[in-house]
């Protein structure tokens, strides 16, 4: 059971962001509401992963959207999406639920920039992010969020709002697999170059055995200076991206998918 830890409406308030929504949700304990009574929606088939590392953040997806983790319906999903200048979120659950969430979140996250004459913080933005999934419609939505401010950071924030401050997380079908590969391999204050292969690894290990993640793999690098985001026709051109010794996050590889600046709609 996911735990829930539950931020108080009078922070928001104080931080100039308002509530959304007209009622209060009821937190659930894990990825959401049953399926099988949400026709026409989409499961939470995916594999992201988040870590924090000495010099910045990690996140990591791969790229197949699937019914049900039964028919694939799209083959190059972007599943990390950049919500401020130093801060990406990661989703998996359905797909209208993500686009729906991530505009409004950057929305709230501009109005706090506009009101406060300052960008909020990592922690500012996941608590923002909790209230907008325990309060909005959302109702198949698990999230890792990363970015750096004073430091490196990662939350995790459940189906029901709940915000968890975390060295490192994974969400979607093939959480547990990832997880398993990053018990064994992740350790704190990696340098990101050590990191990015640790996250990768992670996600390749959950495509191996989950049916509803693959097709390819989007990686986020996030530090104080710059937020750099790749995509790769393949979860292993992904892998092997992070061979670079160097820390470089740029690529030549021509699998590699330059970054657009199309935004999910």
């Amino acid at each position: 059971m996911q735990s829930e830890m539950n931020f108080e409406t009078s922070f928001l308030e104080t931080s100039g962001i308002q509530p959304v929504g007209d009622g209060r949700r009821s937190d659930r304990d894990d990825g959401g509401t049953d399926p099988h009574t949400l026709p026409n929606e989409f499961t939470t088939g995916t594999t992201t992963v988040g870590a924090v590392g000495a010099d910045g953040v990690v996140l990591a997806a791969d790229r197949r959207a699937s019914l049900g983790g039964k028919f694939v319906t799209n083959q190059s999903a972007r599943k990390i999406e950049p919500v401020a200048d130093r801060t990406a979120v990661a989703f998996s659950g359905s797909v209208s639920d993500a686009q729906s969430f991530v505009r409004h979140l950057r929305a709230e996250l501009r109005g706090y920039e506009l009101r406060h004459d300052a960008a909020a913080s990592v922690e500012t933005a996941a608590t923002v992010a909790g209230d907008l999934v325990r309060r909005g419609p959302y109702r198949i939505l698990d999230l890792v969020l990363a970015g750096v401010d004073d430091g490196p950071a990662v939350y995790q924030i459940g189906g029901g709002g709940g915000v968890m401050d975390t060295a490192y997380a994974a969400s979607g079908s093939g959480m547990q697999l990832a997880y398993g590969a990053l018990e064994g391999a992740y350790e704190p204050d990696l340098p990101l170059s050590d990191l990015r292969r640790v996250v990768a690894t992670a996600v390749q290990s959950a495509t191996e055995r989950d049916t509803a993640s693959g097709d390819g793999m989007t990686i986020a690098t996030i530090t104080a200076d710059s937020l750099d985001l790749e995509q790769f026709g393949s979860v292993a051109d992904g892998v092997a991206s992070t061979a670079d010794a160097t820390g470089d996050t740029g690529s030549n590889d021509p699998n590699v998918i330059e970054e657009s600046d199309e935004e999910v709609r």
